[in-house]
């Protein structure tokens, strides 16, 4: 067996930057503890705790199915569990290098599954039990908003990667490649010069700063507690739905309250991705524009 690695060490390695509210206060102090106790043993593989996490998600929407409060309480507990163990797939791959990049694929496919599942098992056992198609038309509307959550997260990442491909190719063959200023720092600052006087660092973000400057300080306030701006995140909104509405006995009002979040903080991601792209096609329009004048002598202008 592998020496014992120290706590703070594991923290130190494993934690992530920033993270969901729900991850940094209620699964990383006893995920880490869990890792901490497990790690030495090398056959505890993070594919192995993916599939644990799976089960245990199957056991959820099992005691979800059943329908009585006592079950569907047991239900939301499970849920957490499996949540926990889903958290430790990822620390035990960076602590211990053995991640790969199917270990990756499974983990998000099986997810998504455990979510489907336990949407069934939840909302079809509330339905089985009182014959209300409310449970029926919420089940609909949990799992297209975490497929949606999920699909536009993957898209916004595609599209901020062809922003800095795109600003990175219109310096030249021998750019440094670009990054922006929210990868450079833990706090938007009030402009980009404060975060790194490197060229190769773009700020797209300025507009949405000057417009929503209360939402940039309270996020400051947040990032300082290792919490991302985005409160209400896919995490959120699922363990609201399968452990807050179970256990206070609400599922319908928890539902639809936690939906209406996410609709919220999902509007206000697009709309400031909109307002990079706009900053990006400024920034791209002054970047070709001294390539342009040799260009048109020859009657063309150069692909970016």
């Amino acid at each position: 067996m592998a020496r014992r690695i120290a706590l703070s060490e594991i923290r130190s390695r494993t934690y992530k930057r920033r993270d969901a509210w729900w991850t940094v206060w209620l699964v990383d102090p006893l995920a880490s503890r869990l890792v901490w106790l497990v790690a030495p043993w090398r056959w505890v593989t993070p594919n192995l705790l993916t599939f644990l996490a799976f089960l245990i998600g199957i056991g959820s929407a099992v005691s979800f199915w059943q329908g009585s409060y006592g079950w569907v309480a047991l239900g939301a507990l499970l849920f957490h569990v499996s949540f926990v163990l889903d958290c430790m797939d990822g620390k035990i791959a960076r602590l211990n290098g053995t991640g790969s990049v199917f270990g990756q694929w499974l983990d998000y496919v099986f997810d998504r599954l455990r979510v489907v599942v336990t949407t069934i098992g939840l909302f079809g056992g509330q339905y089985e039990r009182t014959h209300n198609f409310a449970f029926i038309w919420l089940a609909g509307l949990v799992l297209f908003l975490d497929m949606f959550r999920y699909l536009n997260a993957l898209q916004m990442g595609k599209v901020k990667t062809v922003m800095k491909d795109n600003l990175t190719a219109a310096r030249g063959p021998d750019a440094v490649p670009v990054s922006f200023v929210e990868d450079e720092s833990d706090e938007h600052p009030e402009s980009a010069d404060a975060v790194s006087e490197a060229d190769h660092v773009v700020d797209v973000n300025s507009d949405f700063r000057n417009r929503f400057g209360f939402f940039v300080r309270f996020r400051n306030v947040l990032i300082r507690q290792r919490i991302r701006a985005h409160v209400f995140s896919g995490i959120e909104f699922m363990m609201f739905v399968f452990i807050v509405g179970p256990l206070v006995n609400w599922i319908i009002g928890v539902t639809l309250i936690s939906s209406a979040l996410m609709i919220g903080f999902e509007l206000l991601l697009i709309y400031k991705l909109y307002t990079a792209t706009r900053t990006y096609e400024r920034k791209m329009a002054a970047a070709t524009i001294p390539a342009q004048a040799p260009a048109a002598e020859r009657d063309g202008v150069p692909a970016v």
